[in-house]
């Protein structure tokens, strides 16, 4: 095989998990949950642990049934434990609870499994090379049923997450539509975690959405700004794993928050331009 056969699935892996994953950021930086994306993750690692433990291949259909179950779990947890905006007490640190116990417990039930060294490296950072084309298709054709989903039901969706009093005000059921926003999100994690570990999962989902943050407050700009740059992103993040022989998801990781830092410093080069003659 050519080089280019072998890095093409990883880089169309990638495209995959960008596309969903840019548009479900944008819900979660909106929400303040930053890191629900990290604790559903880890949260359906725990569900393949359990799997694995009882004797399922980690990539299996069985195994991937355990993940999914977690997950939903995990989103019930999430949509009716939420808090009143005026209380005391942060959705995020509920989430967070969430994310440290199912990594203590993933270590706990990998502690009773062989290769548990092995596996628990490819819960973080996933080995997004060995993806299959057969496997893509399905993961492709789960994500289009989820953003499907998300197109018809996206004048709820958005205005819960932008504007929640306002969602209140018209009598919707808030932690209804929490709990279907989070069981869709948690079918996209539990397939995306499988591929490419909890790491890279994070990455996809938050880095892109608080970039365009930087650029624009106009959903339609921000989703085409995350879009290009988690293409843009995964092509040099894959590109480098090769020719540094780096394990290719951290390095994608990695590009991530390079370019994260780089247009961040092209955004304040550009206010300190204006500001600049404008004091001269």
């Amino acid at each position: 095989m050519t080089v280019f056969e072998i890095l093409l699935p990883a880089f169309v892996a990638s495209l995959i998990l960008t596309g969903i994953h840019a548009y479900l950021g944008v819900h979660v930086v909106e929400r303040g949950v930053i890191f629900v994306d990290l604790s559903l993750a880890q949260i359906a690692a725990l569900g393949a642990t359990v799997g694995y433990l009882a004797g399922y291949d980690i990539h299996s259909p069985v195994a991937y049934v355990f993940s999914l179950a977690f997950t939903v779990l995990g989103a019930a947890i999430f949509a009716f434990t939420k808090v009143h905006r005026k209380t005391r007490i942060p959705q995020e640190a509920i989430i967070g609870i969430a994310y440290a116990v199912s990594a203590a417990c993933a270590v706990l039930v990998m502690s009773k499994a062989t290769r548990e060294t092995e596996h628990l490296k490819e819960m973080l950072v996933g080995n997004i090379l060995s993806v299959s084309w057969p496997e893509l298709a399905r993961t492709a054709a789960l994500y289009a049923l989820v953003g499907a989903f998300h197109f018809v039901f996206r004048d709820r969706f958005l205005l819960i997450s932008r504007n929640e009093p306002e969602a209140e005000r018209r009598g919707w059921n808030i932690r209804f539509w929490d709990f279907l926003f989070y069981v869709s999100f948690g079918f996209v994690v539990t397939s995306s975690v499988s591929i490419a570990g909890v790491l890279l999962v994070f990455s996809f989902l938050i880095v892109p959405s608080v970039a365009a943050m930087l650029f624009s407050e106009r959903l339609g700009v921000r989703l085409a700004i995350g879009w290009t740059m988690g293409a843009v992103v995964s092509a040099v993040g894959v590109y480098l794993s090769f020719q540094l022989d780096l394990p290719t998801g951290a390095a994608i990781v990695a590009t991530f928050g390079a370019a994260l830092l780089l247009m961040a410093a092209a955004k304040w080069a550009f206010q300190l331009g204006p500001a600049s003659r404008m004091a001269g």
